[in-house]
């Protein structure tokens, strides 16, 4: 689970400051405030880790990926080459991470990383990326086990390794230099060859090869429902950046058991997706069923609310299609994934939204084979309602103030700031951004003035 993030120099960040990041996190903001962009660059960093290209510090995309980003110069503040685009984030680990110096015979472990680098652009060789430096932090229980640093030489294609709290031996042979970088965040084969102990940094670089293969990403565009779904048997690895696999996956868990809670019992993996839609208001019942037995095509059948007919899911309105992928990842992803979505919300009516933050909560809150599943969902979105009701979830206490997280993008000023909202255990914003959902009092307040200067025209 992430815990903190912080991006400087990104598109329109200057500086996102230090983000804390919950179990439930939510980024509001208008229109090219600059919220979506958190979101994709940590796309874009999971998509550079899966690229087969070793050396490309970041890949930032191709026409079938899901962020698109563009050149170095696109992608930095101000489209100034002189920036370096730097982050830095932390998280927790699934199992603690220990392994022990052969040297000293001193052990070493943890249950969370941090990781830093800054990229910048070439001097040598122009509009190519090389890494200035990263560096990694062991933390076990926010003590700092070691600390590892890897940095360019000035005015050098050559790198150094610095340890703190560790100390690294050179192996006696001829010293040759470091060069090359993994990515945007691994220490080269070069570094075990050079140093007597240093086998530990693959551990480092697969930590973060594991956590980027946790994240999940499902866009605001989704796919339109169709009549017909083929499905070959695979399980795919998530519903898709557009939702294009979710049938598949609903077939692929069809022997899974979730259960909504401690203590709640497991149901079905389309009894429970049936069952969110059903308490969302949308639809009565849900079926993805084979057309023959011969063939690998499905359709999907819906009963609305007060109709005794199943139709196609094609047949019922545009927000069902919207929100099934979101609802299908949300209980699809395995154990200590990390669900990145984009408004979620995006075609229900107003009491669906409100719903759909209970269903977000029932995510976090899930277990399956007597297991926490540790989600974490961090949402982009506009919807006041699905705000809302968290608030008064949290004031039910059926989550945890520190489950939530809040941030307002804020452009009105250059450069944008990124406000966290400060949310008490009563679910009171402390600090409402002005205009934070529009000027909803002054609308009343202008609405009674010209009502009631109409009905004194009225009476004249």
């Amino acid at each position: 689970m992430l815990k903190e993030l912080r991006i400087q120099n990104f598109k329109g960040w200057k500086d996102t400051g230090t983000i804390r990041l919950a179990p439930i996190s939510l980024f509001f903001g208008a229109n090219s405030s600059g919220k979506s962009s958190i979101g994709q660059f940590l796309i874009m960093l999971k998509q550079t880790v899966e690229s087969p290209d070793r050396k490309a510090v970041f890949y930032p995309g191709g026409k079938s990926s899901a962020v698109q980003l563009g050149s170095y110069q696109e992608m930095v503040f101000h489209r100034d080459p002189k920036n370096k685009i730097a982050f830095d984030y932390r998280w927790s680990l699934m199992e603690s991470l220990k392994f022990k110096d052969l040297l000293s015979d001193k052990t070493f472990s943890g249950n969370e990383l941090d990781f830093s680098a800054e990229i910048e652009l070439s001097d040598a060789r122009k509009n190519l990326l090389q890494v200035a430096e990263f560096q990694y932090r062991l933390l076990d229980n926010n003590m700092q086990s070691l600390s590892i640093n890897f940095s360019r030489k000035s005015n050098k294609n050559e790198y150094t390794v610095l340890a703190e709290q560790y100390k690294l031996v050179r192996k006696k042979m001829r010293v040759w230099a470091l060069k090359d970088v993994v990515r945007f965040y691994g220490f080269p084969d070069e570094v075990v060859a050079y140093y007597q102990n240093a086998e530990f940094v693959q551990s480092l670089n697969f930590a973060h090869e594991k956590l980027f293969s946790s994240i999940y990403y499902l866009g605001p565009l989704r796919t339109k429902a169709e009549r017909l779904y083929t499905w070959s048997g695979i399980a795919p690895e998530s519903v898709g950046f557009a939702g294009e696999n979710t049938i598949a996956a609903i077939l692929a868990a069809r022997d899974r058991k979730i259960s909504l809670g401690y203590r709640r019992p497991a149901k079905q993996f389309e009894e429970i997706i049936a069952l969110k839609f059903k308490e969302m208001g949308l639809i009565e019942e849900f079926r993805v069923s084979p057309i023959s037995k011969q063939r690998q095509d499905y359709e999907v059948k819906v009963r609305t609310k007060g109709s005794g007919d199943w139709v196609d899911l094609p047949d019922v309105g545009f927000g069902i299609s919207q929100v099934l992928p979101v609802l299908v990842q949300c209980f699809y992803a395995p154990a200590g994934s990390i669900i990145l979505m984009e408004q979620p919300e995006i075609h229900l009516h107003p009491s669906a939204q409100s719903a759909l933050a209970d269903v977000i909560i029932e995510v976090i809150n899930s277990r399956e084979n007597g297991n926490d599943r540790n989600i974490q969902v961090v949402i982009e979105t506009h919807s006041e309602h699905f705000l809302r009701r968290l608030q008064r979830r949290i004031a039910e206490d059926a989550i945890s103030q520190k489950e939530v997280s809040v941030y307002f993008a804020n452009n009105s000023k250059t450069p944008a700031t990124l406000e966290p909202l400060q949310i008490d255990v009563f679910g009171n914003i402390k600090n409402w951004p002005e205009n934070f959902f529009g000027d909803e009092m002054g609308d009343i307040a202008e609405h009674a003035k010209a009502a009631l200067k109409k009905r004194m025209q009225q009476n004249t």
